[in-house]
């Protein structure tokens, strides 16, 4: 079988390591994945060490957030080069299928497919305003299979787009080196949060937050590691530095490898107020650092609240202070949900078990009696 991946960025975010992981899982099946990216950035750099054939496509840069009408223009612009290289790659290759791992190129792999080829698109995160309606079109026109990282990511295609074929495949990340903590027991808390460093992720939240316990309990510290990505400005960066200015909050640089900065936790927290699934979550159960998390998007299907980690009772600096101050308050919940945490990973989320859903969902939709059995209901 051969596979065409394409990915709007050569950064790497937690979409781009699940694309990682998939196409690692492609191989190990002993199919052909070749993949378009835009530019030159480090995902290039891990899938060409993995072997794979890699080609460029044009895609931006946009604006993050809401995009501008300069952005609009580009999109248009890119628009006819995207479905050229996509033409030109599947005329080499005789693609058995395309799976597009983002909503940027869903519109151009609509296009170019033809209806011929099989399409699948990988939702990661929520969209809205335009890019919404152009997944939703790219959607229907290349009667796309979906696949969401939680079931809150998938829902408005549901119920706006009048998806049927949609199937939810949990992030699997790899074993991040569990170990129990000793939780407070020298009377000093390592508390983090890590990750993408932007607006829905949190982090200003996170540092005032830090302000209102570091008055409290002089002994806790707060770690804060991560790096704008996507051509992101750093604006926002600057007013989450200015934020920490004076407090007991070190930072980090973005890690390749997350294990021994969670190892160095007592306490993950999550303040992200958009979020699809959020892989450093299931990072943090393997590794046995407890999460407190704002309830947004897919999170509540990963952490139940009590028992696998704890949930704000909402999006405030104050409800996510307060919720920090409850879980350090019981170091012997804290052991429990850890390990609650642990087993959960260990059932639901490795890195086997999503190679393996992701492979035989693949073999599946590839399969020429499966397109052709249509699967959109019709579009009110």
């Amino acid at each position: 079988m051969k596979i065409l991946f394409l990915d709007q960025f050569s950064e790497l975010g937690g979409a781009q390591q699940t694309l990682l992981d998939t196409v690692d899982a492609v191989q190990r099946n002993g199919w052909h994945a070749h993949v378009l990216l835009p530019g030159r950035g480090p995902l290039v750099e891990k899938l060409q060490s993995f072997g794979v054939p890699v080609g460029e496509i044009s895609c931006g840069p946009y604006q993050a957030g809401n995009k501008t009408a300069a952005d609009s223009l580009r999109f248009a612009l890119d628009l006819k080069p995207q479905i050229r290289a996509i033409h030109a790659a599947s005329a080499q290759n005789d693609f058995d299928l395309i799976y597009v791992n983002g909503p940027r190129l869903l519109p151009a792999a609509a296009l170019a497919s033809r209806g011929a080829t099989p399409v699948v698109y990988h939702a990661h995160s929520h969209v809205y305003g335009m890019a919404a309606r152009l997944v939703r079109w790219g959607i229907r026109r290349a009667r796309a299979t979906v696949i969401g990282c939680s079931n809150s990511v998938l829902e408005p295609l549901r119920r706006r787009a009048g998806v049927q074929r949609v199937h939810v495949v949990s992030n699997g990340v790899r074993d991040a080196g569990y170990h129990e903590r000793a939780f407070g027991a020298d009377g000093k808390w390592r508390i983090g949060v890590i990750g993408r460093i932007a607006p829905d992720k949190g982090q200003l939240e996170f540092a005032g937050a830090a302000a209102i316990l570091s008055r409290e309990l002089p002994g806790v510290r707060f770690v804060i590691c991560g790096a704008t990505q996507f051509g992101e400005s750093s604006g926002y960066f600057d007013a989450v530095r200015q934020q920490a200015r004076g407090l007991p909050i070190e930072f980090m640089p973005w890690q390749p490898d997350v294990g021994p900065v969670l190892g160095e936790l007592d306490l993950l927290v999550v303040p992200s107020k958009r979020e699809g699934m959020a892989r450093i979550i299931v990072e943090a159960f393997s590794a046995g650092a407890p999460v407190v998390a704002f309830p947004a998007g897919g999170i509540p299907e990963v952490v139940e609240d009590g028992e696998t980690g704890f949930l704000t009772r909402g999006f405030s600096i104050e409800a996510l202070a307060s919720r920090i101050r409850e879980a350090i308050a019981t170091p012997d919940e804290l052991r429990r949900v850890a390990s609650n945490a642990r087993q959960a990973w260990a059932r639901l989320y490795t890195i086997s078990a999503y190679q393996k859903h992701i492979t035989q969902l693949i073999e599946h939709l590839a399969s020429p009696t499966e397109h052709e059995t249509a699967v959109l209901q019709p579009h009110t």
